[in-house]
């Protein structure tokens, strides 16, 4: 049984109607990126990034899966597959993938201010300045922000090198710490990426490329590996 390893960004969600920050030249929503994506935006007003963030979540559970992601998760019935996202939603898993690594963290699920490791899972409901976990920390989003640790990307680079098969899409690749894990892919193994935009590939040398979004190019990929 081939191990895939799929390497999903902005593009898979946005075919679910989910905007993202970069779509909007550093505007997301209307928002400043610096104001709701960082700790000094937090700790200046946290009121407004737990606003922006309860929207957002709002947003995300309201979108349903694609077609890319259901086929995504019916590549799970002959082949072993992990799936590494950017995303923070949690559409991957709504459409039935059992192994998914966020590396961003997931808008469903808020953490403590003061423990790290006090998670709770809230799907679509808002939380606002006052609601704290347990241990009387503030809850705040589950998501990495700029100037944070990526704590899945080490997981993530153990994964890559025990990969048979290696899926990219929706992202361009080009946007690090993320974009270096396909260095840890072994160079030899078959590679494909869904992107209906010519990917900034710093070394395209074995990808085979589906120039088409996710909705449609995905299940185009995935039927490959099911029917043939």
């Amino acid at each position: 049984m081939d191990k895939i390893i799929v390497l999903t960004g902005a593009g898979m969600s946005a075919d679910s109607g989910l905007q993202t920050f970069r779509d909007a030249g550093g505007l997301w929503e209307g928002y400043d990126v610096q104001q709701v994506a960082t700790v000094q935006g937090w700790e200046d007003n946290p009121e407004m990034v737990l606003e922006f963030y309860n929207e957002r979540r709002k947003q995300a559970h309201q979108a349903s899966p694609h077609e890319g992601h259901k086929a995504l998760a019916r590549l799970e019935e002959d082949h072993e597959v992990t799936i590494i996202t950017q995303n923070v939603d949690d559409l991957h898993e709504r459409a039935g993938s059992s192994n998914v690594i966020h590396l961003h963290g997931e808008l469903n699920k808020v953490r403590s201010v003061t423990d790290p490791s006090i998670i709770k899972d809230i799907g679509g409901d808002a939380i606002e300045l006052g609601d704290t976990a347990e241990d009387g920390g503030q809850w705040r989003p589950h998501v990495v922000w700029f100037g944070e640790m990526v704590p899945n990307m080490e997981i993530a680079a153990e994964i890559l090198p025990t990969a048979d098969i290696l899926f990219v899409v929706g992202t361009s690749l080009v946007v690090y710490p993320a974009a270096g894990l396909v260095d840890y892919a072994p160079q030899s193994i078959p590679k494909y990426i869904v992107d209906p935009n010519n990917p900034e590939l710093y070394d395209d040398t074995g990808w085979k490329h589906i120039q088409e979004p996710a909705v449609t190019g995905v299940p185009k990929l995935v039927s490959q590996f099911i029917e043939g």
